[in-house]
């Protein structure tokens, strides 16, 4: 009995609803009985409805989707032309670790078996949650060639965060993600030799050295609110996937602009030297001294002969 007078109580008090103009058009009124021993109240609760619309929920954000928004290609950027140094700023201080546990980076950013690694990889079990590390709207969320299950974060900031290697995708293009919120799990396909996540920082189709912006240690702090990227920081072959190269931070145009007459050294070749040992003690690749230099891998090195060294 008890349950059948609630019920009726419940679709009238929502029924209602419609006659009552009163009530304003984000608010719902739903009428609760009470029932003690042989008398029944009536109590009225009012319950305020969130508005689900995307450009409320961003408020003053910026338009992140105005251009190059294209969520069927992993790079839509791929024509475009950046002018360095570039500026990237965040309102934040720290971003949120993309693993629940503590990151292990098992290959860094840099040359790899010669071919260039766009990112660095952070150990996980299959089946580990991943999440965003930065608020922003996912551009793409599907399957790419090499990268296997992979979902592309769009920040507002215009940086980019990939996510790839994934086992599952949980979100779809166009959703709007906060920071550390759940968007699919570790895993190993794609082009993987190993479970682990394979993440990616970008900016306009400038794949950028993660650890350049990102401390990946237990404090998960952003190296700085304003940086200056310059070329060493988007090429592969200025790097090894062995280790970090030592990090110069720029937090003023002026000062990245200077460092570009300090990244050209003129080094001596001196007795017992290798490409592999001048490559190490300088922190830069092997591809990068024959690149610069216009010589192979196998090249035969003279006592005295001078290599440009781009550091």
């Amino acid at each position: 009995m008890k349950t059948l007078l609630f019920a009726i109580s419940f679709f009238m008090g929502v029924n209602c609803l419609s006659a009552q103009n009163e009530i304003p058009s984000d608010t719902l009124k739903i009428i609760l009985p009470s029932t003690f021993k042989k008398a029944s109240l009536v109590k009225e609760i009012e319950i305020p409805l969130q508005s689900a619309d995307t450009d409320t929920l961003l408020g003053d954000l910026p338009d992140i989707k105005a251009e190059h928004w294209d969520t069927t290609v992993y790079n839509p950027y791929k024509y475009t032309v950046s002018e360095f140094p570039i500026n990237i700023t965040f309102s934040d201080s720290t971003y949120a670790s993309p693993v629940s546990h503590k990151k292990v980076i098992t290959s860094h950013y840099g040359w790899r078996r010669g071919r260039p690694h766009k990112g660095i990889d952070i150990d996980l079990v299959t089946g580990d949650s991943v999440v965003s590390i930065l608020g922003g709207i996912v551009r793409f969320a599907r399957y790419s060639r090499g990268h296997g299950k992979t979902v592309v974060v769009r920040h507002f900031n215009g940086l980019e965060t990939t996510y790839a290697h994934l086992s599952q995708i949980a979100v779809k293009a166009n959703d709007t993600l906060a920071k550390g919120q759940y968007l699919g799990k570790g895993g190993n396909t794609g082009r993987s030799t190993g479970s682990h996540l394979h993440l990616v920082t970008s900016y306009k189709g400038e794949y950028i050295h993660p650890e350049y912006l990102f401390n990946f240690d237990d404090t998960n702090t952003i190296r700085s609110k304003d940086l200056w990227i310059t070329h060493k920081w988007t090429r592969a072959t200025y790097h090894s996937s062995k280790g970090l190269a030592k990090l110069s931070l720029f937090n003023t145009k002026e000062e990245a602009l200077a460092s570009l007459e300090k990244q050209r050294k003129v080094y001596v070749v001196k007795k017992g030297d290798t490409l592999s040992r001048i490559s190490k003690r300088n922190q830069t690749s092997i591809a990068s001294i024959c690149r610069t230099n216009k010589i192979k891998r196998n090249s035969m090195l003279r006592i005295g002969q001078k290599l440009i060294l781009e550091l």
